[in-house]
């Protein structure tokens, strides 16, 4: 019997989850090599790390058809942007993203808005304004606390709830004079936070899992508003039936209204919501892939090799290959550690961790004695899975304390019985 060949995996994107993700392909036997462009220093220890920059999608194609990649994941919001997709495809390459075309509405927020409002799918009320006067005007009217955020993601401070009118003024002017196009408000909903996942081709849907969603840099919600600080799933407090009305009156819509445009969506789609009551939600984006920190939670759970899972996305056998997906039942939780304003400590007490405990890196670099120092902003995720939420949290606190650096701030809630 001829020995299948083993392949070459591109991944474009430099985060957290680029390098979760890059971890779990190694963990398969039919993969020879891992590529990440631009990749982070820390994926330099078990991949090859492109200098080319996730938008340039000339260079990204170049280089995959030199060095026959065999399947391309594109988890980079720039790339996505850029049509990495599109491009690839009409060149032979297989990739596993969606198109610019169908991921517009998790790219630009207020484009996301706009399709949540016309499909009725309960979003919280938004005002989007491109002019800084217009939006202070809304301002004066608008319902306290409001969410304030940028068109598109961000590393720099791209959202915060102001409960005050000055404060929402100082910060829309601020967005404003540094050259942010369109600003977006919206209603502060109060409730429990998550995400639910599903994987598509486009036509055919089957859900991943959920995740509890954490925010806030503080305990109890306080502090700013960050992409995320921290995760557990499954998220038991999203009943059986919550899920099936997000995948029937949420998912199922969005793809549908993709396939009638004629931009079907391939990829991992992510709805963000608020649960506000027994069995009611409202939502609040779409993600176009798994977020920095549930990606490695998220990857724990799915047994399925996910080689052989993208490429059915990407051939277009996905619905006669896969009725339902393999997800074991475990559960993660994952807590994010962040230096804030700080750059240039060292991280110390990474190698004390256990070594079933996952170690995600944001942005950090090595200096010369080869140690991780950060470079603000969140520098690393700890992940645990284990049999049950209590024993993960656990286990995960107990590594969380091994890890030391110069202010240092985390959310030690996270998964707590008083959630």
């Amino acid at each position: 019997m001829e020995e299948q060949k083993k392949k070459k995996i591109l991944i474009v994107g430099n985060s957290a989850k680029e390098y979760a993700l890059a971890k779990k392909f190694l963990t398969y036997d039919n993969i020879e090599k891992i590529y990440a462009a631009p990749g982070n220093a820390a994926m330099k220890d078990f991949a090859e790390v492109v200098d080319i920059r996730e938008d340039n999608i000339a260079q990204l194609l170049e280089f995959a058809v030199e060095n026959a990649i065999d399947l391309t994941v594109a988890t980079s919001e720039l790339a996505i942007k850029a049509d990495i997709a599109s491009i690839f495809q009409a060149n032979g390459q297989m990739i596993f993203a969606p198109t610019a075309s169908s991921a517009g509405m998790t790219i630009s927020k207020s484009a996301g808005k706009k399709f949540l409002y016309k499909l009725h799918i309960p979003t919280p009320r938004f005002g989007i304004f491109d002019k800084s006067q217009l939006a202070l005007d809304y301002i004066k009217n608008a319902n306290m606390p409001v969410v304030i955020r940028t068109d598109e993601s961000s590393i720099k401070a791209d959202r915060q709830v102001c409960t005050t009118v000055p404060n929402a003024r100082i910060f829309t002017e601020d967005l404003f004079l540094s050259g942010e196009n369109k600003v977006l408000f919206e209603d502060y909903v109060y409730g429990h936070e998550f995400i639910y996942y599903v994987i598509t081709d486009g036509y055919h849907v089957i859900p991943l899992t959920s995740c509890a969603n954490y925010k806030f840099m503080l305990d109890g919600n306080g502090g700013i508003l960050t992409p995320g600080m921290g995760a557990f799933c499954p998220d038991y407090k999203l009943s059986e039936t919550v899920q099936q009305k997000l995948l029937n009156n949420v998912v199922t819509p969005v793809i549908n209204s993709l396939q009638k445009r004629g931009t079907p969506y391939l990829g991992i789609l992510g709805v963000e919501g608020v649960l506000t009551d027994d069995d009611k939600f409202t939502v609040l984006e779409l993600k176009s892939f798994l977020s920095d920190h549930d990606a490695q939670a998220v990857l724990n759970l799915i047994n399925e090799n996910l080689y052989t899972l993208f490429e059915a996305c990407a051939v277009g056998s996905f619905a006669d290959d896969y009725e339902t997906l393999d997800i074991a039942d475990l559960a993660s939780v994952s807590c994010v550690l962040s230096s804030g304003k700080l750059s240039g400590s060292v991280i110390e007490g990474i190698d004390l961790a256990e070594d079933d405990v996952d170690i995600n890196h944001f942005n950090t670099v090595k200096n010369e004695y080869f140690e991780y120092i950060t470079s603000g902003g969140r520098a690393v995720v700890l992940t645990k899975t284990s049999s049950t939420l209590s024993r993960a949290r656990e286990l995960l606190y107990e590594n969380v304390n091994v890890i030391k650096f110069s202010g240092m701030k985390y959310r030690s809630d996270i998964c707590s019985l008083v959630d």
